[in-house]
């Protein structure tokens, strides 16, 4: 279930991106935060305290990063 989500996560960011195509497709973590909150609570088999520690560093890598999510962050 999680590889699915992340790769899920990563087309998003693939599509979302405003980057050129081939750069490094970041997205505000607040849109990765959403979507990915979104689609954990449909699996149902992400627990909320494994969901809460890997947005928790995710976000340390995007504050790194002018808040956005580089793919290679996940």
């Amino acid at each position: 279930p999680l590889q699915s989500l992340l790769s899920s996560m990563k087309h998003a960011c693939e599509i979302l991106t405003r980057d050129p195509e081939g750069a490094a497709a970041r997205i505000p973590f607040e849109t990765f935060s959403f979507l990915y909150l979104y689609l954990a609570s449909i699996d149902g088999e992400i627990s909320e305290t494994e969901t809460k520690a890997f947005l928790q560093g995710i976000q340390e890598q995007a504050d790194k990063h002018s808040g956005m999510v580089l793919i290679r962050h996940f």
